[in-house]
């Protein structure tokens, strides 16, 4: 595991993006996993400026985003889906058919689990998978605990994960969907390459815990260090409990 710490924000979001556009472009056929959250925004801003001003290729890059609310359609302003388009896909030139999120109003939410694993498969896996860390410990929806094993599946959010979230509904937690679709932690583990993007004192606490203590279902993050190709980015600001925890044991 590579982590890389950076001294602002807007620093770290660099780091992430050309580590994204440098996937795109040395890949003729990139499979992206995709997050949402405010660490995201100004990675994909930077895609975005990529693209316009430099020619960074979406044509060929398929996605699959980690997680979406259940009973939000693709269109409603607080869905994962309208989040990627505004803030990414509406902007690029990827192709609509090889962008997937899942469908938190599918008929049978099982089956859209299941289908959902199957075109991942059948894209060939992710190479790359973008990832944040939520207050709880988790990647994607994957609330405490979630077995390393686990494959995309419907869960019910934690609530201070609600709480969180509550920014985009309207500061209400209790507007905040109680279940979610999410990519399972085994599903995350099978990307090639692990980006984990964190940024702010509010992280430090459990990017510490999950960096540094026992790696354990109960803080789905901490699997990462079971990957073989793993980049955790990190501000100043989140990095800080992490490094004199490091620096403690060393």
């Amino acid at each position: 595991m590579q982590v890389i710490v950076t001294p602002d924000p807007g620093a770290a979001f660099q780091q992430a993006a050309s580590i994204i556009a440098g996937e795109i472009r040395s890949n003729p056929s990139p499979v992206l996993g995709l997050a949402t959250g405010r660490t995201m925004e100004g990675i994909y801003s930077l895609l975005v400026q990529d693209h316009l001003h430099n020619g960074l290729d979406f044509s060929t890059t398929a996605s699959f985003n980690l997680d979406e609310y259940v009973g939000l359609p693709a269109s409603s302003p607080q869905s994962y889906r309208h989040y990627m388009d505004d803030h990414l896909f509406a902007h690029v030139n990827m192709r609509a058919d090889h962008i997937h999120v899942p469908d938190g109003v599918a008929e049978d939410l099982n089956a859209e689990c299941q289908a959902y694993e199957q075109a991942i498969h059948d894209a060939g896996g992710i190479g790359l998978q973008l990832l944040g860390i939520g207050e709880t410990g988790h990647i994607g929806f994957n609330e405490p605990p979630s077995p390393f094993d686990s494959r995309t599946r419907q869960v019910t959010l934690h609530p201070v994960t609600r709480r969180q979230n509550a920014g985009m509904f309207g500061g209400d937690a209790n507007k905040v969907p109680e279940k979610a679709l999410t990519m399972g932690v085994g599903t995350i583990l099978d990307a090639r390459h692990l980006l984990l993007v964190a940024c702010g004192r509010s992280k430090a606490d459990i990017i510490a815990r999950a960096l540094l203590d026992t790696v354990t279902p109960d803080v789905s993050a901490s699997a990462i260090r079971l990957h073989p190709h793993c980049t955790v980015i990190l501000d100043t600001a989140a990095a800080k409990v992490w490094q004199e925890r490091s620096a403690l044991v060393s």
